[in-house]
């Protein structure tokens, strides 16, 4: 493995630089979004710049990295470790597989479980819809497609607007906000539409 490659091609949706572990709530946060999304890697004595700190030992962190994985990831994950040296210096690679028990939860500061997805190069907390789009995904039978009215309005709009959020959705056929939920789900799981989520905001655009 190039670690000085891999470091030039910067953070982002499966790498993330640590200096050190400091804390297991926040390292389970990012554990949990490898996980839900395509899987990725940690490299543990890289600072956020690139700049190869290295670590004096790695035991420590590889401990916090497990008690992270085992008791503030929910389900458990395992993580594949690697120890490399770079111009004499430490580095740990932490591989976290693409799950296929999604979604995973993290155990947040406040003692709540949370699912969080990657985006870029941030762990998202992820919304309601993106929760039972994480679920239902792990359903063999595939998706019962009921295309009425509601879906035909919501796919012309798109024709003629570049997206559309849930709300706006609700709005324009005066859904409830169940309704709207589980008709945007059904057609992400359907690969009619694709979801966009960053910290600011979630919408929808045709697939």
């Amino acid at each position: 493995m190039n670690i000085k490659k891999l470091i030039l091609e910067g953070e982002g949706q499966s790498l993330d630089f640590k200096k050190r572990i400091t804390s297991c709530e926040k390292i389970a946060k990012t554990m949990v979004s490898f996980a839900n999304n395509k899987g990725g890697r940690l490299l543990v004595g890289v600072s956020d710049d690139g700049t190869i700190s290295g670590l004096k030992s790695e035991e420590e962190d590889r401990y916090m990295l497990n008690q992270a994985a085992n008791l503030f990831c929910k389900p458990a994950l395992e993580p594949i470790f690697e120890e490399i040296y770079v111009d004499d210096k430490l580095v740990l690679v932490v591989e976290i597989k693409e799950s296929t028990s999604k979604p995973h939860y993290a155990m947040g500061e406040d003692k709540k479980w949370w699912v969080y997805i990657r985006v870029k190069d941030k762990s998202i907390l992820a919304s309601k819809i993106v929760v039972d789009v994480l679920k239902r995904g792990n359903n063999e039978h595939g998706v019962f497609l009921e295309y009425s009215s509601k879906e035909k309005a919501l796919l012309e709009y798109l024709e003629s607007n570049d997206r559309i959020t849930s709300r706006e959705f609700s709005q324009l056929l005066n859904l409830s906000r169940r309704t709207t939920h589980k008709i945007l789900v059904n057609l992400v799981l359907s690969g009619v539409i694709k979801v966009h989520t960053s910290e600011k905001e979630e919408y929808f655009t045709a697939a």
